[in-house]
Formats: structure tokens, C-alpha cells, sequence
């Protein structure tokens, strides 16, 4: 496992984020014999949850787990039955049930700590720069970078890559552009032990994932691989409803009597996700980069993951593009030794547009789920998808790190 040492005063590569897309990034680096530094924030692997379940993609999470020689571990890994999905709408009416057999297959279920941790132990103990946070970055001129740390240290780096998520650092060194607020916001909460404790919502949620959804709000939920239920209760809010929405977040109790009058109306089974929660309420609001997000090309630097192109989880892409950027990256570095500026133009040239489809496809499948008629456009959707031998949904997450 990585472990935290000092860092050197110069890296001739260095990775902003030890998120999904920056770790295979430095895996697939390292196949090629090229050294990687990854500086990352987080105290330890261990410091913060990474969010629940994935579907990793055949054309893009599980590729870029094949080019880091890592894809029997996956397999190893996945969780069986994860990809069943149902649908209902706000008196708990079955408007669609698919099971694991049946769903068009090819997006294996993993939970995204076993593959971070499967991504950490495939990667030389020196790799990882833990508790690194990455305060500011700036040009040195020739491609080389200055990057300051929060202890007040800093090193220079020949290849700068932003891989450090919504609120990128690295970002303005090649772009202005700053994520907006989606309309949505996720109220986080976990059914523990679920089979034994909370029988009633795990019948409701089955042995996959969840939508419930009318009326511009709804529940999505999903199975964990420890027996849990990860739940996320959405909202079409204002901006400022966490600060200014009257709920006090920190007195759970008193949150959950405040957001059950969200779901007046709406089936007891599916307010029980609320009132049986265990554990705090954490707020979540949904934030996206403009559709369409590029920059020119800038010596020396670029991002990968959420901070190149962060979009709302509706798409089913945020998690497998990040693996596949770092993939793609890596490969477009190594195929161009010593000449970074065309391995950096090649990468991009294919980057840009990919996220743009994915990205338009997030705001659709947002607006279907949420705007008038929902759950039917999701539904229709899904057919859509279906029709194609595809599946909609990444697992929402934790979006703070690419």
C-alpha cells in the first residue's frame, strides 16, 4: 500500500488527485516504466468514504481496467447480482423491475473502495503522497510547473495532470470555467444491515438499484456489497437550499421530520428510507461543468475525470470516463516519448468530444427524471438504452475527486 513520505523537489510527472482516473493514470504510467507522483489530500486511503457502487462500462471503465493489467482482479471483485434495476413511482407501483439475468449485461457491479483500494495495491508504495494538499500551481515557463502544498513546501514538476475532482486547483491553469449548480440536490443516508434490520426496504430496493421518482423529487437507491442500503433522497431545489432551506443537518432527527414533508403523499415504504435511516443526513448538491468544456492547449498541464468535465451521475459515465481518460492518457504519453505537447494534443483531441456526448447525455437523462411526467421519461429512456444493449446509471457518489 502507498504510504505517506516527503516530497522531492522536482517530479519530471505529477498526478493532482489520487482519485480513480489519477491511480490508473499512474498505473498504466508505470507499466510503461514512466514515473508518476500522486499527491493527494486525503490523510490516508482510509480518511473518508469513496462513495457506493459502480457499473463499470465494457467500453471505458473496463477498458482502462485491461490496460492496467488489472481486469481479472475486477472480476474478482464484482459484486453478482448488482446489475437488477427497478423503477417505480411515488406509491411505490412497479413501472419497471429488471434482474441481474435479464438487464443487458456487460456493467459488473463494484463497490468504488474495493476498486480504489484494487487500484492502490497494484501501484509501488512511494506512488502516493498522502495527506499533499495541493493549494496553488503555476507556470514556470517551457511546460514546467511550480506546485505549492499546504505545508508551505513545494516542488516543480516537467507534466502537471489535474485529476483532483469538482473544485480542481489545476483547472484554472487552463481554463475559467467553474461547475453551476444542476437544479438537483442528494440527501445521503445508509440502511444498515438491511436484510436483518430494515426488511421492508430492502424487498423495495431488491437486489440492485432503485429509482422512485414523481414530481420533480424521488428516492435512488442501491444494494452495497456489505449488506447496506446506500439511499439518496433527491430534490429539485434552489441553490442556497442547504444554507437558507430551514434544515439542520446536525440534529438528525429534526432533518428527517423537516425533509419527510418533501414526501407527503408518497408510499410509507418509501418514506421509511428516511425515517429508518441510520446514521447522519449529509447533504449533497449536484453541481456540472458547462456542456461542452474544453481549453486550448496549454503547455505542460491538463485534467482528466470530474475536474475536465464534472456532470451530474445520470449519465452512468463520471466514474468510467475518469478510468478511461487516465487510461487513454498514459497511453497517449507513452506512444509519444519526449515530445509531451503532442501526447497531450492527442489525448485532448479525443477527450473533448466523448465528455461532451457524455455530458449532454447527463442533462437529458436529469431533466427525464426530474422535469414533468417522471418516472415516464426515465422509463423511456431506459428502453432507449436497452434497445441498444446498454444501462443508464453510474452510482451516484461522492463527486470531490476525479
Amino acid at each position: 500500500m502507498p504510504s505517506s513520505q516527503s516530497p522531492r523537489t522536482h517530479h519530471p510527472s505529477t498526478v493532482v488527485g489520487g482519485g480513480l482516473g489519477g491511480l490508473v493514470l499512474a498505473r498504466v504510467l508505470q507499466l510503461h516504466g514512466i514515473e508518476a507522483a500522486v499527491y493527494e489530500r486525503d490523510a490516508s486511503p482510509h480518511a473518508r468514504p469513496q462513495g457506493g457502487m459502480l457499473d463499470l462500462h465494457e467500453d471505458s471503465g473496463q477498458e482502462a481496467l485491461r490496460a492496467a493489467g488489472l481486469f481479472a482482479e475486477f472480476l474478482a471483485a464484482v459484486h453478482p447480482g448488482g446489475e437488477a434495476m427497478r423503477v417505480l413511482d411515488k406509491h411505490a407501483t412497479v413501472r419497471m423491475e429488471e434482474s441481474d439475468e435479464d438487464s443487458a449485461g456487460g456493467r459488473p457491479e463494484i463497490n468504488r473502495n474495493d476498486l480504489r483500494a484494487l487500484l492502490l495495491a497494484s501501484l509501488p508504495g512511494d506512488t502516493v503522497h498522502w495527506g499533499a494538499k495541493v493549494t496553488a500551481a503555476r507556470p514556470l515557463g517551457a511546460g514546467r510547473h511550480e506546485v505549492a502544498l499546504g505545508d508551505g513546501t513545494a516542488f516543480t514538476t516537467d507534466l502537471l495532470i489535474g485529476a483532483d475532482g469538482a473544485w480542481s486547483t489545476v483547472r484554472p491553469l487552463v481554463s475559467d470555467a467553474m461547475p453551476g449548480y444542476s437544479g438537483v440536490s442528494f440527501v445521503e443516508m445508509n440502511l444498515h444491515d438491511a436484510d436483518t434490520r430494515h426488511p421492508g426496504s430492502a424487498a423495495v430496493v431488491g437486489g440492485g438499484m432503485l429509482f422512485a421518482l414523481a414530481e420533480g423529487k424521488g428516492f435512488l437507491a442501491h444494494r452495497e456489497t456489505d449488506g447496506g442500503l446506500r439511499i439518496y433522497c433527491a430534490l429539485t431545489v434552489p441553490a442556497d437550499w442547504i444554507a437558507a432551506g430551514g434544515i439542520d443537518f446536525t440534529d438528525t432527527e429534526a432533518a428527517k421530520s423537516r425533509l419527510l414533508e418533501y414526501f407527503g403523499g408518497w408510499d410509507e415504504s418509501l418514506r421509511a428510507f428516511i425515517t429508518d435511516a441510520d446514521g447522519p443526513l449529509v447533504p449533497r448538491p449536484l453541481h456540472a461543468l458547462p456542456v461542452g468544456h474544453r481549453w486550448d492547449r496549454i503547455p505542460g498541464v491538463t485534467l482528466l475525470g470530474d475536474a475536465a468535465h464534472l456532470m451530474s451521475p445520470f449519465a452512468g459515465e463520471g466514474a468510467n470516463l475518469a478510468l478511461l481518460d487516465g487510461a487513454e492518457l498514459a497511453a497517449a504519453i507513452a506512444a509519444h516519448p519526449g515530445d509531451t505537447e503532442k501526447a497531450l494534443t492527442v489525448y485532448e483531441e479525443a477527450l473533448f468530444p466523448r465528455a461532451e456526448a457524455a455530458a449532454v447525455e447527463s442533462a437529458d437523462s436529469l431533466a427525464r427524471c426530474f422535469g414533468p411526467g417522471a418516472p415516464q421519461g426515465l422509463l423511456d429512456r431506459f428502453a432507449h438504452r436497452h434497445h441498444r444493449a446498454d444501462r443508464p446509471a453510474d452510482r451516484p457518489a461522492d463527486r470531490s475527486a476525479g
